[in-house]
């Protein structure tokens, strides 16, 4: 039986990998690198591996890559000020499996609980929400997108003497705002909510903030029950993926033995992605503390310069003061197609990362300046 590609389907595949190419060089809308060289790995991808189960309980021997998952783990915790005696986690697909986990977590310490998350909060929350089963609240934004602490208030109060999960956003998704987590609990002080839980939303900025020396307290020791971080996006890994970490008192509950396995069931997939740990462990091992801290620190000075320009443009571009994102009008539609902009409503935004640069900043004022606003 031949093995070999039709022609015309490797003409397909020919012009899919151009057009993709292409299209990545200006990639300035969404939150990606495409800068980080991960080819001293794809030797890896020739090897059918498949790491199974919890990472911290393995098989000593077998096709996985758990040892690496375990310090990729370890390393995330560390930046989330996590307790050393009192973690646990895992590398998911990305943060929707990790929002979904944090709440699976929640229920489970709380079944009769009201999950309260704002409007801004990423879709894939309401998602776990009616995954799980859950009552819950949608709190208000205020207009940066972070959440109406007195609307929360407001919520827990009407429903007074139930647990309270609160998912509190690292990052929103179109301003990347910031939730204040210390103010949250206080919130939740206030309405005597002593039975509480909180998971933290840091798909977008947990890769971000513990490189910045004056960043707002947004992690496990600021009172997080858990943390949902991306690993695709700072990081660049060629695949979604991310990181979910915990208490570790919170997985015991959950945890189930698998004579099959010979492991606990404490993941939400059972198989999971062997190749996702390998490229995190790799960008890690390279780019070092120091590497994070410089890429952080272009990020946010690019993000700064995008505001210059497209303030002279007429965009009226803002940020808030620890996000890489930067909000502007929405230009014409040829404008977005072009840059592949995010866009909701009347804005449009850009994520400084670090593949960008100076001069397709440049080029992306120049493009609004001499094209009429959509709309």
């Amino acid at each position: 039986m031949s093995e070999h590609l039709p022609a015309a389907d490797a003409r397909r595949l020919d012009e899919l990998f151009d057009r993709l190419r292409a299209g990545g060089e200006r990639l300035l809308g969404y939150p990606a690198d495409t800068a980080f060289d991960f080819s001293p790995l794809y030797r890896f991808l020739s090897l059918h591996l498949n790491n199974l189960g919890d990472p911290f309980r393995t098989r000593s021997t077998g096709h996985h890559t758990h040892e690496l998952e375990r310090e990729v783990v370890t390393q995330f915790a560390g930046w989330a000020s996590a307790p050393e005696n009192d973690v646990w986690g895992y590398v998911t697909s990305g943060s929707t499996e990790g929002n979904l986990h944090g709440l699976f977590l929640a229920r489970e310490m709380f079944p009769d609980a009201v999950v309260y998350h704002s409007a801004d909060s990423h879709y894939s929350v309401s998602k776990a929400v009616r995954l799980l089963g859950v009552e819950a609240r949608v709190v208000r934004s205020r207009p940066d997108a972070r959440i109406d602490l007195d609307h929360l208030a407001d919520e827990v109060r009407r429903h007074q003497g139930r647990p309270a999960v609160v998912v509190a956003n690292v990052g929103t998704t179109m301003k990347a705002a910031i939730d204040d987590l210390p103010r949250i609990l206080a919130v939740l002080d206030g309405c005597g909510a002593d039975r509480r839980y909180v998971h933290v939303d840091a798909a977008l900025s947990g890769l971000l903030l513990p490189f910045l020396d004056d960043a707002p307290r947004w992690d496990f020791a600021a009172g997080a029950d858990s943390v949902s971080v991306s690993g695709h996006k700072m990081l660049g890994c060629p695949f979604p993926c991310g990181v979910s970490l915990a208490r570790a008192a919170h997985v015991g509950r959950i945890g189930r033995e698998v004579a099959y396995t010979a492991s606990l069931d404490t993941t939400i997939s059972g198989s999971r992605n062997a190749f996702a740990p390998l490229f995190l462990w790799y960008a890690m091992r390279v780019l070092g503390e120091g590497g994070f801290r410089e890429r952080a620190r272009k990020c946010l000075e690019l993000a700064e310069y995008a505001c210059e320009k497209l303030t002279a443009a007429g965009a009226s571009p803002w940020r808030h003061p620890h996000a890489n994102t930067v909000v502007f009008d929405r230009p014409a539609d040829a404008v977005v197609q072009k840059w592949h902009l995010a866009t909701e409503g009347p804005l449009a935004h850009l994520v400084a990362m670090p593949h960008g640069t100076r001069e397709q900043v440049d080029e992306l004022a120049r493009d609004v300046a001499n094209q009429r606003p959509a709309g």
